[in-house]
């Protein structure tokens, strides 16, 4: 193996909001036409060709030196019973074989509570100590801000690879995501995603579509759009979450109803468990009666 003179070297840092990670790519696996999940050596692979083109750097010396994943994660007993333990686990091994180190903490009702915080501390510490040039974000939220800030004043330059995109839900309403302008302005290197992904001049690019697994179909398709059988809200209890949907027991008694993950109105259907409380209303799609602006309750 040819020796690369340290002096060279462009180190980087990537950090995942995990969270964000997962709805960008499921986006990707079931709205957009690309219908396949991010890779996570795609997503390295572009990273190390972005930072040499802003660098204006040897591609070869741009080398991600140091790599986290931050989520909150559900015990094993609720992961199996959701039937997602094995799906976990095989995310966990392509993390591992990419060389990204792996931060969870257990989540509770109220969702994931400090891993922002904890990937900022990270993030910080590693930049002081192992003084990486560039610090990649793969996140989208304005609480970074500060940390982008505490970076910028190190001498580090910061990226965030940013998606903007929307998505409309079983109502027919348009569900936006947009990486947080704030952010945007701090950081070095703003890298807008959905735009290069989109861009039709760059459909043929390979690093542009090695940003993307080899295509695999959704495990459930998407129902065609229903109708609302009753505005009055109902509440049940999630009976069971798969790969993009799920069954909810109503209080009301009766069958179970199917809802699909773009039909959450308040919350992120990633965080949802089993046994956990919800409010709905009553719809109907092509499969059936089904539960339409699923949300959370307390």
């Amino acid at each position: 193996m040819q020796h690369i003179p340290e002096a060279k070297l462009t180190r980087i840092g990537v950090f995942y909001d995990g969270s964000f990670f997962s709805h960008v790519s499921n986006y990707y696996c079931y709205d957009h036409r690309r219908k396949a999940r991010i890779s996570i050596s795609g997503l390295h692979d572009f990273i190390r060709d972005e930072v040499a083109k802003n660098e204006q750097a040897d591609a070869r010396y741009c080398r991600i030196v140091d790599a986290h994943y931050f989520r909150g994660r559900a015990s094993a007993a609720d992961a199996q019973e959701r039937d997602a333990l094995y799906g976990e686990r095989v995310f966990e091994d392509v993390l591992i074989s990419e060389g990204v180190t792996t931060h969870f903490l257990p989540t509770s009702a109220r969702g994931e509570k400090g891993i922002d915080v904890w990937l900022a501390l990270e993030a910080f510490e590693l930049a002081v100590y192992k003084q990486f040039n560039v610090v990649v974000l793969v996140a989208g939220d304005g609480d970074y801000v500060p940390l982008v800030r505490k970076l910028n004043a190190l001498g580090a330059r910061t990226m965030v690879t940013a998606w903007d995109f929307k998505v409309s839900d079983d109502n027919g309403l348009e569900r936006e995501t947009r990486t947080s302008q704030l952010l945007l302005n701090e950081v070095t290197y703003a890298v807008m995603m959905d735009r290069i992904i989109d861009d039709r001049s760059r459909a043929n690019h390979q690093i542009v579509n090695n940003l993307f697994v080899a295509s695999t179909p959704p495990a459930v398709a998407r129902p065609a759009r229903p109708t609302v059988v009753s505005d009055e809200r109902q509440e049940g209890v999630i009976q069971t979450i798969k790969e993009g949907y799920g069954f909810i027991t109503p209080d009301s008694g009766g069958d179970n109803l199917f809802f699909h993950y773009t039909s959450m109105g308040n919350g992120d259907f990633n965080e949802l468990q089993t046994g956990e409380m919800v409010e709905f209303t009553l719809g109907r799609n092509d499969r059936g009666p089904c539960a339409l602006d699923v949300s959370r309750l307390g």
